[in-house]
């Protein structure tokens, strides 16, 4: 590898969680979105997967994206996207729902200590 940057779009290393469909399998495939631009993104996984293999990849708050391998190098792979997406809305933390019961909670005093013991109930031993 060169010292020179040959790359026309920019992108930022992150760690996202995203599915995988190959073309011509129903099985999704749990890969790591390593970085990630407007018009592909570099995932690792235990796939295998060879360059020009198209595929669909359903990334949070984008959507379903469809795309094309485009280099392969160990567990880790290139993919061109068909169209360009949002980069930054996959950035986003994902908004909580009204059904969530996270927005409420309770503390539970079930596993709080027991009060000191009354020094005058004590014997010396």
């Amino acid at each position: 590898m060169s010292d020179v940057e040959t790359r026309s779009v920019s992108r930022d290393s992150l760690f996202l969680l995203a599915t995988l469909r190959l073309e011509g399998e129903q099985k999704p495939h749990r890969v790591r979105v390593r970085n990630l631009s407007d018009g592909g993104m570099m995932a690792e996984g235990s796939l295998l997967v060879q360059r020009g293999l198209r595929l669909e990849i359903e990334l949070r708050g984008v959507g379903s994206v469809g795309g094309s391998v485009a280099w392969v190098q160990d567990k880790r792979f290139g993919i061109a996207f068909d169209r360009d997406i949002d980069a930054q809305v996959a950035r986003k933390p994902s908004e909580p729902t009204d059904d969530a019961p996270s927005a409420m909670i309770e503390r539970s005093w079930a596993h709080r200590a027991p009060p000191p013991p009354d020094p005058s109930s004590l014997r010396k031993v």
